[in-house]
């Protein structure tokens, strides 16, 4: 057995269980048929069956139900899972494997294997320290004195415009990381929905977070912590618009964490904002029309079409203003996955050659991809790559 290349898990069953907390129905759905195989970006990268959802969820019953320890090889195999959900879709019985994963996650650091993540992660809630903590990187890659590129980092603005609210009809989610490092991007989306005659509000101190990375690793006290102060800073009942695909899965799925009709009320209000758009599409003003529409191929993140399922909206919206060129891989993640491509980068790099394959096939001019990890993780690979509104903010007529 290689280190990852198998379940890694014994079946003594005068073991003490592990308490993974996976629910047992959900664990016994899975019945191995393997329609989630094509679909999954680590199976595809390795063909190797440990690397697969079944792999996996088989991994998890050794555990659970027969006392396995919860080792490196077992943990090797969970950490390899780039929680794209990929496979969630495709499964005629509708196993929760995202769910399951965030289970094994929450086990790992509950058993105090995940220290250093829980204090790498807690800067994010702290948006000044974020921001000091960027510009001292910022600093640092202009002395090149990080390796940006081996740690999949983009070029960090050393300062950045501050946003100011325009209105109260509907909140714009800023986020963590994106903020710090893509707010220029926030600004091209404000600046197309005040085009259709709608103002923007924007989140206090206490939203400066949403949680994903921290559920994904397993915090879930941390998480839920973000979640708390994240919904204090959006309050009342206006729409929430986020362009970032992999924070609106987790503000959708706040009614899951915290289990409140509260956080259900919450996340009945967050929409994509390309939904959104798409929604409202005879207020968006026309194009310019003083140049050759560009040619775009749409990358879908993993969190906008298989949590989300609103992913054809970015299309809908892009097609107003440009030549959208569908990729032909079916949607297949592009290895970014959050924190993965630093954390997993030789997976990751191979998972994304099949989608670097894919955009040449296209011929497009340009990519368009609305989650900042996957416009960071293709970028480092040389493609142009940009925010979906960021193409549309430079078409439409008004004035900037």
């Amino acid at each position: 057995m290689s280190a990852a290349g198998s379940s890694g898990v014994g079946s003594d069953d005068s073991a003490p269980k592990p308490a993974l907390g996976i629910d047992p129905e959900a664990l016994a759905s899975c019945v191995a048929c393997g329609l989630c195989l094509p679909h999954c970006p680590t199976f595809r990268a390795t063909g190797e069956e440990w690397a697969s959802p079944r792999g996996r969820i088989n991994a998890m019953r050794q555990v659970q139900d027969h006392g396995a320890p919860v080792d490196r090889t077992f943990l090797a195999a969970m950490d390899t899972c780039v929680q794209c959900r990929g496979c969630e879709p495709a499964c005629p019985s509708g196993v929760p494997f995202g769910s399951m994963m965030e289970a094994v996650q929450a086990a790992a650091a509950r058993g105090g294997r995940r220290g250093w993540r829980r204090w790498g992660f807690r800067i994010l809630g702290r948006r000044r320290l974020l921001n000091f903590a960027s510009r001292l990187l910022a600093v640092a890659q202009r002395l090149r004195l990080v390796p940006s590129k081996r740690l999949g980092l983009p070029r960090i603005p050393l300062a950045q415009r501050r946003l100011r609210a325009s209105g109260h009809d509907v909140w714009l989610f800023t986020g963590c990381v994106m903020d710090a490092w893509q707010r220029s991007v926030h600004a091209a989306v404000k600046r197309v929905v005040e085009s259709t005659g709608t103002g923007v509000a924007l989140p206090g101190a206490g939203g400066g977070c949403c949680g994903a990375l921290s559920r994904h690793a397993g915090l879930e006290d941390h998480a839920r912590l973000l979640a708390v102060r994240t919904m204090a800073a959006l309050p009342g009942d206006a729409p929430i618009l986020v362009d970032s695909a992999g924070c609106g899965a987790a503000l959708k799925e706040y009614g899951e964490l915290l289990g409140t009709p509260e956080a259900e009320a919450f996340s009945a209000r967050v929409s994509d904002v390309h939904e959104w758009l798409a929604q409202h599409a005879e207020r968006l003003p026309p194009p310019s029309g003083s140049s050759r529409p560009p040619t775009v191929a749409v990358h879908d993140p993993c969190h906008l079409r298989h949590v989300q399922r609103v992913h054809q909206s970015v299309a809908e919206v892009l097609a107003r203003y440009a030549i959208v060129v569908p990729l032909d891989d079916d949607g297949l993640c592009c290895g970014a996955g959050g924190a993965y491509a630093a954390m997993q980068p030789e997976l990751a790099a191979s998972i994304r050659a099949r989608k670097l394959s894919a955009i040449e096939r296209g011929g497009a001019d340009i990519v368009a991809s609305a989650n900042p990890g996957c416009t960071i993780h293709l970028a480092n690979a040389g493609v142009g790559v940009r925010h979906p509104l960021e193409i549309v903010d430079e078409v439409l007529e008004y004035e900037r």
